[in-house]
This record gives C-alpha cells, structure tokens and sequence, in this order.
C-alpha cells in the first residue's frame, strides 16, 4: 500500500513538475512523505522518509522574466543572471541537503582569431555547435547559460558529492567533445576550450555571484596556462589574478605609451667570426622599476591580447634597424624576429609582412621569422600551415627557435619549410663540463646536417661553452659571451669594437653620418 501510494505522489510530482519546466531548468532532491493508511477500519497515520528523486521546475515569474526575452538568441540558453539565480537556488538546497554545488566556466580559445579566419555564419555555427556539445556534456539538471560570445557557465545541480576529481572528470568530458571536428565550408574546423570552475565548499558564505566570480578567475588562470587548461578557484588564484590584472593594464598602457622598444642581441660564425644577424627582442623599460625581464610582462601581454600588436612593433623596429645600419655601411646580413602563435593565427600577416619590406626597401631574404617548436609541434591550423608557407615562399627564412623543449617531428620541420634551428640554452649551459650535455648537441648537429639544417646556440655566456661548440660542430651562437641585447643606439659602438678585434675585416666599410 505504502510502495503504491508512493509510486501515485512520485508520478504526479513529476508530470507536474514536467507541466511547467522550462529548457535546463531542473533539480533533483529527495523529500519527507507522509502517508496516510487503513488498519482494521481504523486510520492511522505514519511518516515514511523516502529518498527518491523528484524533479522540480525553478520557480520563474509568471511574466516570463528568465524567459524568451532573457535568451541567448544564436544557443537557446540561458544568459548570466539566469545562471547565477540558478545557482543561488542550488546553493539554498545544499544547505538544506547538507550537499554540494558550484559554477563552471568555459571559453573557446583564441576566439578572436576564428572572428578573424572565418565569416560571421561561420563563426555563429562554430559557437552553435559548441554550446549543443557542451549540453550533451552535462547531467540532465545542470544548467548551462552563454555569457558571451565564446563564454559558457554551467550551474552545477546539488550532489552528494562533488569535489575536484568530479568536476575535473566533468570538464575533461566537455573538452573532449568540443575538440572533435566541426564541419565548415567543406573544411573541418577545430577549436578547444578552457575550463575554470569554483566550488562552494571553498568558499566563505558563497551565493551565486561569487561564485561566479570564483569560476571567473579560474577560467582566466586556465586561459593563461591554455590551450585547454583546466584549473580550479583557490584563495592563491584570487590574489595572483589581482597583480596580473594589474600588470596587464599597465603593460597595455607601456605598449600604447612607446614604452615597449626593439633591443638587438647579435648572431655571429662560430668559424668564422663574421656577424650574420641579430635578433629583435622586445624589452620593456617601466618609468618606476626600470627593465622589467620578459618572462614577466610577455604573459601579461598574451593575456591583454596584444601579442599580435607587439609583434607589428617588433616586425616595423627590426626592419627599420636593418635599414638605419645599411644607411651608415654596416653589413648586418639579417634580422630575425620572434613571431607568436597568435601571429601566425593572423590570415593577414603575410600581406602585412610583404608591406613592411616595401616600405624599408629590404629583400625578404633578410628577415628571419622564429617559430617556437612548441608552435610548430602542436599547431595543426590551416592558417599557420599556410602562413608559414607563403612566408617561405616570399623568400623570408624560418628558425625553429628554442629547439629541444618541444616534440617537433623531422616531418614537421620539413614541412613548415625550416631552414635553421636554434638549439635551446637548456642544452649550452655548462656543456663545456657535462658530457651529456655534449652528446646531446653532438646528436642534434647530426640531425640537422642530415636534413641539411643550419643550426644556432642560445644562451652562449662562456668563452669555454662557445670553444666546445665549436668542437661538435654548431653553425652559428649568441648569448651573453657575445653581448647582452641593447638599444638600436649602442649597436654601431659594438659592431665597430667587435670588428676591430676579429678578422677578417668587414665586408663594407663604416661611413660617419
């Protein structure tokens, strides 16, 4: 009697509760039943504690405020404040419940680089198709909601359980699906996706919003460790972010006040001595804290995205240099310039690199373009494919820069049309006296006159790591034996000084302007 009268109010909960749901706007929890039965003619009342599932709409106003007009018109989904009333709802029944809840976010990677290689169709069926995968991802009572467009939150439905390993399992099974290919314009398209999520067990008097912005910070911490970083909010993340966000600022500010300028550090011959190039690098000189190293404000940049604009300063400062030393008589054969994956993401940067040598009245020949391996190994778009060949077709040279840290398969190398790798200053340092270190070189030197690579060693900073290249065979070096980068300025002091203790003398003669 019991079980049958249970199975009559479980019913009629749910096909009420169906009666007025409205799309991801569910939740599940167990309920107190009370049952009221017949024993000897007699009634008799008794309180049976069942724990099954009953489905339960959100309670939406009759006027429809979280409805049509509060929806993403491209996905279907809700929007930011549905998310986060959903979420606060989720967070009342887990106090109530004594379970768990939190947000998770997610953002497609580099999506201003899909707005740039694709039309606007292209875009809204890439974003589409993302949304319907991350759905399928979900459980039946989570509640997903586009917040912009290439951002997606999911309130979580209450759980018993719901910890790191959950939610991490969970977000893996997002990027996965997302990652398969979409097909667009007879061509399949990839994207990826960055996961950051907070959960409310972690923290103080959590609601909706902050949680949100927990889930927030989480996904910008993941963007910047990206592509497809999963990370989760801690106290720690809030105060990084803080002086990030902070930094990113005033770099954009230094990038925008000229503050950012090209340094040169230069490439000789290891046979011959002979200067062949220097590299640009970019070097930021803060009004307050003088130098600030690279390691610091580049991530800055990359999370301001501005590594694009960075790149077109240090393109227009590398060419304009090789132009200013050809002016005084100094033969400096090349240049080369670090180009980032965002880069070489742009569908226009061949155009643009082919304008710049017109403007300075410079042979591509002369700029050397430098790939991080890591860019090479783990790029597979069509774009950079077709970037990097058309640069070579154009005349420039490529380097595979920081070679030895990434996985770049000789396949690939040939492929990007490498001409010259340059060997990573993990692997120069102190190879005078490690063994290891000398077999290593000695294997890729190998390699590279195998395949008929030049070949370059970062980081030289002894006479003694610069003689031991020599030994194994290394083509060219730079690094601090040589000089440190400096100012387009004190370049001609040190080419005159260098070459007045090297021979053979200069190939053209200095001239005084």
């Amino acid at each position: 009697m019991i079980l049958h009268a249970t199975h009559q109010v479980s019913t009629r909960a749910s096909r009420t509760a169906r009666s007025i749901q409205r799309p991801h706007m569910l939740l599940f929890f167990p309920i107190l039943l009370a049952v009221a039965y017949l024993v000897g003619g007699q009634t008799a009342m008794a309180f049976v504690g069942l724990a099954f599932p009953v489905t339960l709409a959100f309670a939406l106003p009759p006027d429809g405020t979280y409805g049509d007009k509060n929806r993403d018109a491209l996905t279907g989904l809700t929007q930011r404040e549905g998310v986060v009333d959903a979420a606060n709802l989720a967070l009342a029944m887990s106090r109530r419940l004594g379970w768990s809840t939190g947000i998770i976010m997610v953002e497609i990677d580099k999506f201003r680089l899909v707005e740039e290689r694709y039309d606007h169709a292209m875009v809204n069926r890439i974003v589409k198709v993302t949304a319907e995968r991350i759905c399928d991802s979900l459980r039946d009572a989570d509640i997903p909601a586009r917040i912009d467009n290439s951002t997606f939150a999911i309130a979580l439905s209450p759980v018993r359980r719901l910890d790191l390993e959950v939610v991490i399992q969970m977000a893996g099974r997002i990027q996965r699906s997302v990652a398969e290919p979409i097909s667009v314009e007879g061509t399949n398209a990839y994207v990826t996706v960055s996961v950051g999520f907070s959960l409310a067990a972690r923290l103080n008097d959590p609601s909706g919003e902050s949680l949100m912005q927990a889930a927030t910070a989480a996904l910008i911490e993941a963007q910047r460790n990206g592509p497809s970083a999963i990370r989760s909010y801690s106290l720690a993340m809030r105060d990084r972010i803080k002086s990030r966000n902070s930094l990113s600022e005033q770099v954009a500010d230094a990038l925008e006040n000229g503050e950012i300028k090209a340094f040169y550090q230069p490439q000789i011959s290891i046979g011959t001595g002979a200067i062949t190039g220097f590299e640009t690098l970019a070097r930021w000189h803060h009004p307050e804290r003088g130098l600030i190293p690279p390691a610091e404000f580049l991530p800055a940049l990359e999370h301001a995205g501005l590594m694009d604009r960075l790149g077109e300063l240090m393109v227009t400062e590398a060419l304009s240099a090789l132009k200013y030393w050809d002016d005084i008589g100094i033969d400096v054969p090349r240049v080369s310039v670090n180009f980032s994956s965002d880069e070489l993401c742009n569908p226009r940067l061949v155009e643009r690199i082919g304008w710049e040598l017109d403007k300075f009245d410079l042979t591509p020949d002369r700029l050397v373009v430098e790939v991080l391996e890591t860019v090479v190994a783990s790029r597979s778009d069509d774009v950079v494919i077709r970037n990097l060949a058309s640069l070579a077709r154009l005349g420039c040279c490529l380097d595979l820069d920081d070679f030895g840290t990434g996985h770049a398969s000789i396949t690939s190398i040939r492929r990007f049309s490498i001409e010259r790798i340059k060997i990573d200053r993990s692997f120069v340092t102190r190879i005078d006296e490690d063994p290891e270190q000398q077999k290593m070189v000695s294997a890729i030197l190998t390699m590279a006159d195998r395949l008929g690579l030049d070949t370059l060693a970062e980081g030289v900073e002894t006479p003694e790591e610069q003689e031991m290249l020599m030994k194994l065979g290394c083509g060219h070096i730079q690094g601090f034996a040589l000089a440190r980068p400096m100012p387009l300025a004190e370049t001609q002091d040190w080419i005159e000084t260098y070459l007045s203790r090297h021979s053979p003398p200069p190939a053209r003669h200095l001239k005084v302007i």
